[in-house]
């Protein structure tokens, strides 16, 4: 009997294959399922943006426990290689570039998961009045008074930030600044958590920009570097607008990968 599990073909053969015994393997049972399954996304059997088998599914192709595969998929998921989601199953995504930070947006939720990992570094905190040319960036009338945050976001043992970011926050939640200090993640969660609210729908748009002098420096690039703005404008189910954030990263290290299904009419 071989030592190494099989991945299974375009045609689905090896899907019944068993594992090697435990006294022959070299390696832990989690990570020769984690193997083939790493294998096989590769090659393309299982393609960006496809769903992987069950878990009870996977259980029954490897003849394994249930925390063996969740094992396995943990590993994917340290990799890069997949994302899992309530409700949505666990889905292959894109192979990231050796330094690129990849964003996978399936929904809100997956907001999340943008700054695990890291943590945001206030240079500014203040409130200040909208003017008109502020107005027209953020999606605001201009005269209102809004938290504003500035700052980098680093991830860890990364020299380099991840991105400089913006936050506006409306006047009404302005509080939530209090616990900003002490906060690395999003911070849309403190504030449906303080005023007991939900965000309802995040408009996304990004846009090309350059590097600026202040930012260069931090980024370890030249100024004018090409760079993805990613402005979020965050709105309760009211349609009052809570947040909007700007993230800038540079273009060489920032992917956005969104998976779209088609929506029965």
């Amino acid at each position: 009997m071989d030592n190494k599990i099989e991945p299974a073909n375009r045609r689905g053969e090896g899907k019944d294959r068993q594992p090697p015994t435990p006294a022959r393997c070299t390696q832990p049972l989690y990570l020769q399922v984690a193997a083939t399954l790493k294998d096989e996304i590769l090659s393309g059997i299982h393609p960006v943006g496809a769903q992987l088998p069950t878990e009870h599914d996977l259980c029954t192709r490897f003849a394994v426990s249930r925390f063996t595969v969740r094992e396995a998929l943990r590993q994917l998921r340290d990799d890069g290689l997949i994302m899992s989601r309530q409700g949505a199953g666990t889905v292959v995504v894109p192979v990231a570039a050796p330094g690129m930070y990849v964003l996978h947006a399936m929904s809100i939720n997956d907001l999340l998961t943008f700054t695990a990992g890291t943590h945001f570094e206030i240079e500014q905190m203040k409130l200040l009045v909208v003017d008109e040319p502020l107005a027209a960036r953020i999606g605001v009338p201009s005269g209102e008074e809004w938290l504003t945050i500035c700052g980098f976001r680093q991830a860890e043992g990364q020299e380099a930030p991840v991105c400089w970011t913006e936050y506006y926050i409306n006047r009404d939640y302005a509080a939530v600044g209090r616990l900003l200090p002490r906060h690395n993640g999003p911070i849309f969660p403190l504030i449906e958590d303080l005023f007991a609210l939900s965000i309802a729908e995040v408009q996304q748009e990004v846009t090309a920009v350059l590097i600026s002098r202040e930012q260069a420096a931090r980024y370890h690039v030249s100024e004018g570097t090409p760079a993805l703005e990613v402005r979020r404008m965050y709105k309760a189910a009211d349609g009052k607008i809570v947040q909007v954030t700007f993230n800038v990263h540079p273009t060489s290290r920032f992917r956005l990968s969104m998976t779209m299904r088609r929506v029965k009419t």
